[in-house]
């Protein structure tokens, strides 16, 4: 019998190939292409989700980074770069391998006497170098244009897209640098400087730390990195300060001990600067782009689920096709297999090949992923195989098409047949109906009834299936522009991500230094166009054992600070605001308490009162941090530049309602120059307008997605 069954088929298939092909070629190509973009995004949406994962793989990471020394007599040193503290880091327990940094304060001057233009708020261009590994095997950067320095000799160096545009300068430009000695940069009047280098610009990179960053680091984002044989020839005589690039034993899983050890060795240094875990780089990479993945995601999901949909009514309208031929098998003896087997050959031949196309669609869409900022600098761009993406669709195509064309084949049987026939005689439409008895005119109810009853026979119309789709469509449709009003109102309302405020006034270095905390108060509560304002420190704690927790440092019921969640701001030194995020970090809750360390101090417990959104200003990062009394913070970390006028590293500034954007920042502006002019440490660094995060900043990215899915 199966024999029997087979040989029918295939008879059937030959047969009555010439009028069907038609009909096959349609559910191939339309499996194919739907399927291939479902797969193709899905697969994509992996390949951007780990794609900073990938790219920082590929520069061979820092775990950390540790300051090992800083030319600062206040500190107890007088020389930026210390062998011997490089050598103690480097034999630190859990250190596999150590890459040393040494920075410069050079004084950028090109030859054609263009003027290093640094943006309101930021910092001048980092003049740094290493002569053991890093940037060049260690953190390797990525070259955009065109070539890496020479180890071997002085005059080359490369730099970054903002160190570029802030010397407006290019691959090829040629500059001149003048460095100071350790001692002459301890002298109000240096003289002479001790070496002038000119320097040939021979390429543009890409550090890892600017592929995706904050707006309030990218003011302080741009590098000059000198060659190995210069910076060695600059380090013993002109460096202000040097850090230690780690690797360590296992990863990231000894950051802590390696910090505390570090600590130990420097606790005047560290407490003062401190080290940075370039874990926490990769992770905000992450924050980033996982939007743009889920939404390329959605988008895969939506267009496998309209591939199923089309293609099952593609495969039921070829099947009614031939229902014709069907009472003219049963009245030869053809049994309900063999009626049911009808077609089957075709059909599943142009599933399996459709489902084929849809991987081969998918691997050719491979190359445009991944999208976001990496892309730029992602090391294997081009074809790529996500065999799980590929089989799992692939099995999904053919399984869940073969299912529905099953079904459909077996609702053709002569007893199905005879009672659906007999159930679309007799079914009409209760809209119809109502429609008729109410008195509209002929054709609204002549349409209405076409619209509704599917009919039967020849007739008949896919009217459930034509309902659902639009169903489907508009239900799509509503939430992409939900979507895409929800994504416009995040990135046009900056209080939604901590900017709680117009402006902020910066002191050097992008907060870095310190502003005369009388003068400038003073100078702000003068200006009509604020209504109020107050200084912040910015710094990192450690809560409940937990290091390097960035805070705000601000006076208890200040005028203007971040938007509280839940509870209520800083009412008391007793007292801390957490980011929502550090909160379920540190598994608390509000009324709950906190042990605060600072590492100069005995530690202070404080009371859990509000949770707030923070903003991404300072060393502050969207959702994580604290907001604590400013006194918690140790005097040295307060004014780490020993500065004559300390004060506030920031003022966030809220200005009077109705005020004007351009007569505001005018206003300020002023405030910046007469602060730099009565100071001889020159310590504003200029007022700046809202500052996003890196979430907010990449978000700009996917705007376009919503269009996409709607369409």
């Amino acid at each position: 019998m199966n024999t029997q069954l087979v040989r029918v088929a295939r008879y059937r298939f030959r047969a009555t190939f010439a009028r069907r092909w038609s009909g096959y070629l349609t559910i191939v190509l339309l499996v194919g292409l739907l399927g291939g973009l479902a797969m193709g995004a899905v697969a994509g949406a992996r390949r951007t989700q780990a794609s900073s994962a990938t790219y920082f793989a590929s520069t061979n990471p820092s775990d950390l980074v540790a300051f090992t020394a800083f030319e600062n007599p206040a500190l107890g040193s007088t020389n930026g770069y210390n062998p011997a503290a490089v050598v103690k880091v480097a034999h630190l327990p859990f250190v596999r391998h150590q890459a040393t940094i040494v920075g410069f304060d050079g004084n950028l001057d090109t030859v054609t006497g263009v003027h290093v233009r640094i943006p309101a708020g930021g910092k001048p261009p980092v003049v740094e170098g290493s002569f053991d590994g890093e940037y060049a095997t260690q953190d390797r950067v990525t070259l955009v244009r065109g070539r890496l320095a020479d180890p071997d000799k002085v005059g080359e160096a490369v730099m970054n897209a903002q160190a570029a545009a802030e010397l407006g300068i290019h691959v090829g430009s040629v500059i001149r640098v003048s460095f100071e000695s350790d001692a002459q940069s301890l002298l109000a009047n240096p003289g002479k400087p001790s070496v002038v280098a000119t320097i040939r610009m021979v390429g543009l990179v890409v550090l890892s730390q600017n592929v995706v960053e904050d707006q309030i680091k990218a003011l302080g984002s741009a590098e000059v990195l000198l060659s190995s044989k210069l910076t060695r020839e600059l380090a013993a005589c002109c460096a202000t300060y040097s850090d230690s690039a780690l690797q360590l034993v296992g990863g990231t899983t000894h950051v802590a001990a390696v910090k505390a050890e570090v600590g130990r060795l420097f606790p005047r240094l560290a407490a003062a600067v401190g080290v940075e875990n370039t874990a926490n780089i990769e992770a905000t990479a992450d924050r980033a782009i996982k939007p743009e993945a889920i939404a390329l995601g959605v988008f895969g999901g939506l267009a496998g689920l309209a591939a199923l949909f089309i293609a099952g009514q593609i495969i039921g309208r070829q099947l009614r096709v031939g229902a014709g031929d069907l009472e003219t098998m049963r009245a030869l003896g053809a049994n309900p297999a063999m009626t049911a087997a009808d077609g089957a050959i075709g059909i599943g031949s142009a599933i399996v090949l459709g489902s084929l196309l849809a991987v081969a669609v998918a691997i050719g869409l491979s190359p445009l992923a991944p999208l976001g900022p990496v892309r730029p600098v992602y090391p294997t761009l081009g074809v790529a195989f996500d065999w799980t993406v590929l089989g799992f669709g692939f099995v999904v195509l053919v399984v869940v098409l073969a299912g529905i064309s099953g079904l459909l084949a077996f609702r053709r049987g002569p007893l199905l047949s005879v009672r659906r026939r007999r159930l679309a005689a007799d079914r009409h439409s209760g809209l119809a109906r109502a429609a008729a008895t109410s008195g509209l005119p002929t054709p609204a109810v002549t349409g209405i009834r076409f619209a509704l009853e599917p009919g039967a026979g020849s007739d008949a119309v896919p009217v459930r299936s034509a309902i659902l789709g639009a169903a489907l469509a508009m239900t799509v449709l509503v939430a992409t522009i939900t979507f895409g009003a929800s994504l416009n109102s995040l990135v046009s309302h900056p209080s939604l991500y901590g900017w709680n405020w117009n402006y902020a006034l910066l002191s050097g270095f992008a907060g870095d230094e310190d502003l005369p905390a009388h003068q400038t108060a003073a100078l702000l509560a003068s200006d009509r166009e604020v209504a109020a304002a107050s200084g912040v420190y910015f710094a990192a704690l450690q809560i409940d054992g937990q290091r390097d927790i960035p805070v705000l440092g601000a006076n208890p019921n200040a005028a203007v600070a971040p938007p509280i969640l839940s509870g209520h701001g800083l009412e008391t030194p007793h007292q801390i605001v957490l980011a929502a995020s550090t909160l379920a970090t540190l598994h608390e809750h509000l009324g709950g308490t906190v042990m605060v360390a600072n590492g100069v101090n005995k530690p202070t417990r404080l009371r859990i009162v509000g949770t707030a959104t923070m903003p991404a200003v300072g060393n502050l990062e969207m959702g994580t941090g604290a907001i604590v009394d400013y006194r918690l913070i140790p005097p040295a970390v307060r004014n780490a530049q020993e500065s004559t006028v300390a004060g506030p590293n920031a003022y966030l500034i809220r200005t009077r309602d109705g005020a004007d954007s351009t007569t505001a920042l005018r206003s300020l502006g002023k405030i910046d120059r007469t602060l730099n002019a009565t100071n001889e440490d020159g310590p504003a660094g200029g007022p700046v307008g809202v500052l996003r995060p890196a979430e907010i900043v990449n978000s700009r990215s996917i705007e376009v997605i919503p269009t996409v899915l709607g369409a």
